[in-house]
């Protein structure tokens, strides 16, 4: 397998997707969760196949994806799903919400742990929801490492809470959540009345084997009270293909499931659920892009700690994005707007994840080493 890495910046400008859209050529992008690699061999092939063959038909029965997500799954987390409690659906936004759907009304309240994906906010705004929020606490050893407020969420769901949506493993912050943590929480649910809405997009971009513990593995109560939504997009850099699973672990819950609209499968999209049933036999691409994304994660810490000590970054657990902590600069009260303007490189503002999140910046380490060090570079040069 040849090593997967990040393209060259002329190359990557000829791409069309939102990462190389939103801004000027002379702004670095790095706030997008896409991928500067080549995907997989074989998903390539299969996709420029159907396109040779003009299969560009409506989506319908893939037991391939099933099965394949399957095997993976039992081989990687040694995870048992089974065929049936798999559905599909657009992308995990879509899969979130229109299961959701089948539990909650306009007024209901949804569970948060901020600072988090931004778009959990949207999707409870599209549910006409009332948003909850128990915020990560700092670690007691480290400020950077964020882990559940088990009190503050058995606070939350007392109150009233009929879902929490928990994003795991944890995006911005790059933390895994213990086996014990989540078996507290599924705990916690049982006891109140509460659904839990894993969203594991980011569950195969894991560093340290056994660490990350899909939420329907946990136990019975984990399984009676579970959904998981995931996709291979984030891993294998399939976003714009449109393609993800609700994943159900009792018959309760399958029941919700399949009372969703017959829409919510045939708006997924052919190519995507392909190219994923693909990706998911694709490990040695995976475990290649692991390789360079963990050699990256560890020279962002040396390129910080070189140019800019000041910057709190915690190696990431998952994921290809760092969270880093750039209030020692004193940039205002919009940190990115500054490095976008003044440096030139685009990053997520750390506020759209959460109040907590106003002095952070998201950067995207799935790139080249060149690019980090020109991001990193432009970054110190604003400050000076």
């Amino acid at each position: 397998m040849d090593r997967v890495d990040g393209l060259p910046l002329g190359q990557l400008h000829k791409r069309v997707s939102a990462k190389w859209r939103e801004f000027p050529a002379d702004v670095l992008p790095l706030p997008v969760a896409e991928m500067d690699f080549e995907i997989a061999l074989p998903i390539r092939e299969l996709l420029t196949g159907m396109v040779a063959r003009s299969d560009t038909g409506y989506l319908g029965a893939v037991p391939e994806l099933a099965a394949n997500f399957s095997a993976f799954a039992k081989s990687r987390w040694n995870w048992s799903v089974e065929s049936e409690q798999i559905f599909t659906c657009t992308d995990v936004g879509v899969g979130m919400v229109e299961m959701a759907r089948t539990i909650v009304s306009p007024g209901d309240r949804i569970l948060v742990n901020s600072p988090v994906y931004h778009n959990f906010y949207n999707w409870i705004i599209e549910l006409k929801c009332e948003m909850v929020d128990a915020p990560l606490v700092s670690s007691e050893n480290d400020a950077l490492h964020f882990v559940l407020d088990i009190d503050g969420i058995e606070k939350a769901y007392a109150s009233g809470v009929k879902i929490h949506f928990l994003c795991n493993p944890h995006n911005p912050t790059g933390s895994l959540f213990s086996r014990e943590e989540l078996s507290q929480l599924a705990d916690l649910a049982k006891k109140y009345g509460v659904y839990i809405f894993s969203d594991e997009i980011h569950a195969p971009i894991v560093y340290e084997k056994g660490a990350f513990h899909p939420f329907l593995s946990i136990s019975d109560n984990a399984r009676e009270v579970g959904v998981c939504v995931t996709s291979a997009s984030k891993a294998w850099n399939l976003a714009g293909l449109k393609c993800a699973m609700i994943i159900t672990g009792s018959s309760r819950i399958k029941a919700l499931a399949d009372s969703m609209p017959l829409s919510v499968h045939w708006r997924a999209s052919l190519f995507g659920a392909f190219a994923a049933a693909t990706a998911y036999t694709c490990t040695d691409w995976l475990d290649s892009a692991l390789s360079t994304l963990d050699r990256n994660r560890r020279y962002l810490k040396t390129l910080l700690n070189d140019s800019l000590p000041l910057v709190g970054y915690r190696i990431p657990d998952c994921s290809y994005l760092a969270w880093l902590d750039v209030s020692a600069h004193n940039l205002g009260e919009n940190p990115a707007e500054h490095f976008l303007t003044q440096g030139k490189v685009a990053f997520n503002a750390g506020s759209i994840f959460g109040p907590s999140g106003a002095q952070f910046v998201r950067l995207n380490f799935a790139t080249s080493e060149a690019i980090l060090e020109e991001a990193i570079f432009r970054m110190a040069a604003s400050v000076r």
